[in-house]
């Protein structure tokens, strides 16, 4: 009963699980059905287990015929149904987004319906990514919904890379900010810096070893030059004098950073990218500019594509989750706490939400005990954290289907280098040197602007 119209669906948990708070576990229920969606999307997309349904399901055919998914069930599989799917669950999102709009406490009514009512909710997603395959002219509904899924996941890219450039601020300004009183911080800055440069510098020099050659491998050879020269462009940047002046937190912290993430699409991109082969001596096609031992790495492919696959929408459900914080959602907006009420930690960015309603009301209900942690506030916004997961949606749905090679995309070729993933992977890290590079120089661009980072 607590699951299906109630806010307390952790009494149904066993005494022995620890306490949880309100919040956590309405983030915790919203972030299942995300996964839940995105395990049948991919389920969608794989033809080894629609051919193992037709050969182990009896009457596979009467079922679909009698579920109107065509004589095979195709309809229930391939590139359209997961868009249809993701439709829904977007739909759902950003519904809830806009329902959620201007809630500062959990005293409300909308509040409740957002942090209950959770069979309900199931039931409602599951007609919403069902209704999308009746709707009329799909073809139309495709085409359209393709541009939609496409600019909401350039957006969901955009949020995230904004956030990384302000964790590297962040990072700063409060390990700066312990420096002013115990000098054991400036050692801290200086060793996790030197440290940062050393794995960017590292994988500089592996990625110019085994992705390059002394023949070929061209676009290789440009952009490993190019992402490395844009890092240490802007790490020179910020020790420059004139923004040193304007910026007095600026330091190789952040420049470091960011040039590890930009290393780290670098390599992405690489690995992404289709191969390139040439003919041997032999006549024989050899694939080249890639590691000799990545080749032996896919010879199980669905053991390569299963882990690499729950990794990454691991790292995208972790991104959802940390970026819909008060916090993250504030500095998106441009709000930033001052340096006098910054208190440095070594884990500042894990600092939970709503420590100052920690002695707020504790129930018991049979269950798992319930900390009710937004009495006083909500501890994050509500419509911000569906919008992120609308924007996350879209993601998922362009990601599991290619991009734009969404024709030929199989969940087993989710690792085949396509170029459009290579240009995607490529361009976000470009954006994310120019948002990094912005934060430096736009003091100097507009002098009478105030900017706090």
């Amino acid at each position: 009963l607590a699951c299906c119209c109630g806010t307390a669906a952790c009494s149904l948990c066993c005494k022995c699980c620890p306490k949880i708070k309100q919040s956590t576990s309405t983030r915790f229920m919203y972030a299942l059905y995300f996964i839940l969606v995105t395990i049948i999307c991919c389920v969608m997309m794989s033809t080894t287990v629609a051919n193992e349904m037709k050969t182990r399901i009896p009457f596979y055919k009467q079922m679909c015929k009698g579920i109107q998914a065509g004589e095979m069930c195709e309809k229930l599989v391939g590139y359209s149904a997961v868009y249809k799917v993701c439709f829904g669950m977007a739909c759902f999102f950003f519904l809830f987004f806009v329902f959620t709009i201007k809630i500062n406490n959990s005293k409300s009514c909308r509040a409740y319906i957002h942090n209950g009512f959770w069979l309900i909710k199931l039931i409602v997603l599951a007609a919403m990514c069902s209704g999308a395959f009746f709707i009329p002219d799909q073809d139309t509904f495709l085409n359209a919904w393709r541009y939609v899924g496409a600019a909401g996941g350039f957006l969901f890219i955009a949020i995230q890379l904004i956030l990384l450039v302000e964790f590297a601020h962040k990072w700063n300004k409060n390990w700066t900010a312990g420096a002013n009183h115990k000098q054991v911080w400036n050692g801290l800055l200086a060793l996790v810096t030197l440290m940062l440069y050393s794995i960017a510098v590292a994988a500089l020099v592996l990625m110019a070893l085994f992705y390059t050659r002394s023949e070929g491998c061209m676009y290789n050879k440009v952009l490993i030059g190019v992402n490395g020269g844009l890092c240490l462009f802007v790490s020179l940047v910020a020790i420059s004098p004139c923004v040193q002046n304007r910026q007095p937190h600026s330091g190789l912290l952040q420049s470091g950073v960011i040039s590890c993430y930009v290393m780290y699409l670098t390599f992405s991109a690489l690995s992404s990218k289709p191969p390139e082969t040439i003919l041997d001596a032999n006549n024989r096609n050899i694939t080249i500019c890639v590691p000799e031992f990545s080749q032996g790495l896919h010879r199980d492919e669905n053991l390569v594509t299963g882990l690499g696959t729950t990794i990454l929408f691991g790292c995208i459900l972790y991104s959802c989750l940390t970026s819909t914080t008060r916090a993250s959602s504030e500095a998106l907006r441009g709000i930033y706490a001052t340096a006098e009420t910054e208190v440095a930690r070594c884990c500042f960015c894990c600092v939970p939400d709503g420590d100052a309603d920690a002695e707020d009301r504790v129930e018991k209900r049979g269950g798992q005990t319930v900390v009710y942690d937004e009495k006083k506030g909500t501890v994050y916004s509500y419509a911000y954290f569906h919008f992120v997961f609308f924007l996350a949606s879209l993601y998922v749905m362009m990601t599991v289907t290619h991009w734009f090679h969404y024709e030929s995309a199989q969940i087993e070729k989710f690792f085949t280098g396509t170029w459009s993933i290579f240009w995607i992977k490529m361009v976000s890290c470009w954006v994310c040197v120019c948002l990094y590079l912005w934060t430096l120089i736009a003091p100097l661009c507009c002098p009478t602007r105030e900017f706090s980072v």
